[in-house]
């Protein structure tokens, strides 16, 4: 159980606050590249760890992600004009460039210069694998650029998509490494999900409800162990990796299934970003896997059209259906994985109130996430180097498989954790 002060110091990640400064020195998913799809298309809003920013790609396809509001009167620059290498602002026309100088100030005498003295914050930014990564940290700070698998692999071996959940990120990514809900949050949805069905396993995540963790921290963060009964003589393995600060990678379930990856990323103290992420590291996706996945199946989600807002929320109960409940079509009564998990951790309140917790054995990878989360912020404030920021630390892999009942996980699974390119995954 965590005292309120340790509560308050891993869950508020706004400017100033020791969280909120520690996220600031890892790369972060932004927005998707389609949200600025082309040179001066419009401006987009978007908020991370609590600041209001504008992104926008410029004539020469440049990306900018900037103070929302004009250095003028405070106008938002949601409204300017994307044109000639610069957002304009509708007010009074102020112009700004990618690095927010004022490069233009038409309602000022042609001969001031005024506009060298104005400049928004800026933050730079990069396009890979469909994302645009920016960096909110101190200048000449950045760690290496992301090497998580997904991010390295072509285009035709990856979907990526997002959703805002209406909660704090901690309760979220607590969800993606408590590996003991699947037996009960999607029992009875894991037969039929495109990404599970027909796949060895999933007899064991039912009939073993009470598995066994084991946890160790890596350089970049956590590898948990759940442990589940195969027989007299086997425990079947589901391996999770947790990477600083914020990734978890799915334990896949048979190798021909793609992988799963999640990242949640703060919008502000009581909002997320979820990504969600299908990948397979020798091959390209299926034309079927593509469609379920555009259709919301599996990780993703159906859309309020429009919006990145799931369709299924907490203004609509996550439309719940009871009958299905009743008949064991559905655990909940929820329908889909992502909105099963969701609607349990949004339920949990917009700030998880963890005074109140009562965790238990099952709990431990969600222990030690939190103590690395708070150690992560002294070994900041001493200088020290940070998990999860070096490439070697991010090309890693999730494992599941059966191993001799005298073969440690660590021990049994080691190659199988590891990413190398072109090499199939590890998965019954």
């Amino acid at each position: 159980m965590l005292s309120q002060e340790q509560n308050e110091k891993l869950v508020r990640t706004g400017p100033g606050t020791p969280m909120g400064q520690l996220f600031r020195r890892y790369w972060i998913p932004a927005l998707l590249a389609e949200e600025i799809p082309e040179p001066d298309c419009p401006p987009v809003r978007t908020k991370l760890l609590g600041e209001q920013l504008i992104a926008f790609r410029d004539t020469d396809g440049r990306i900018g992600l900037l103070d929302e509001f004009c250095a003028h009167r405070t106008a938002s620059l949601f409204f300017g004009r994307n044109e000639e290498c610069g957002l304009r602002c509708s007010y009074h026309g102020w112009k700004y460039d990618v690095e927010g100088n004022c490069v233009d100030m038409p309602s000022e005498p042609e001969d001031s210069r005024f506009k060298d003295k104005i400049k928004l914050r800026s933050y730079p930014c990069v396009e890979r694998a469909g994302v645009i990564w920016a960096y909110l940290g101190p200048e000449g700070t950045q760690p290496p650029l992301p090497e998580l698998e997904w991010a390295t692999l072509d285009a035709d071996q990856r979907f990526v998509s997002k959703r805002w959940q209406e909660s704090n990120y901690l309760q979220a990514m607590e969800g993606g490494i408590d590996s003991s809900h699947v037996s009960f949050a999607h029992r009875y949805n894991i037969d039929t999900d495109p990404m599970h069905a027909g796949t060895p396993g999933l007899e064991y995540l039912k009939a073993d409800t009470r598995p066994k963790f084991e946890v160790a921290e890596s350089d970049g963060g956590l590898v948990i162990g759940a442990r589940r009964v195969a027989d007299d003589e086997n425990y079947y393995w589901r391996i999770t990796q947790w990477i600083m600060p914020w990734y978890t990678i799915i334990p896949p379930f048979g190798t021909h299934n793609p992988l799963g990856a999640h990242a949640w990323v703060p919008i502000d103290d009581e909002n997320c970003w979820a990504w969600s992420i299908n990948y397979h590291p020798t091959r390209p996706l299926t034309e079927p896997e593509l469609e379920s996945m555009r259709a919301g199946e599996g990780i993703h989600v159906k859309y309020v059209p429009g919006t990145y807002r799931p369709l299924a929320n907490r203004d609509n109960d996550y439309l719940i259906d009871r009958q299905a409940q009743r008949e064991r079509r559905s655990f909940s009564g929820v329908e889909g994985i992502s909105a099963q998990d969701f609607s349990l951790q949004e339920s949990m309140g917009t700030i998880a109130d963890r005074t109140k917790e009562r965790l238990g054995t099952s709990d431990a990878a969600i222990i030690l996430a939190r103590r690395r989360l708070l150690a992560a912020v002294e070994d900041l404030e001493e200088g020290n180097p940070l998990p999860g920021t070096e490439p070697v630390h991010q090309q890693v892999r999730s494992a599941s498989l059966v191993l001799p009942n005298s073969v440690p996980f660590h021990e049994g699974a080691s190659s199988a954790l590891v990413a190398r390119p072109g090499q199939e995954f590890v998965s019954i």
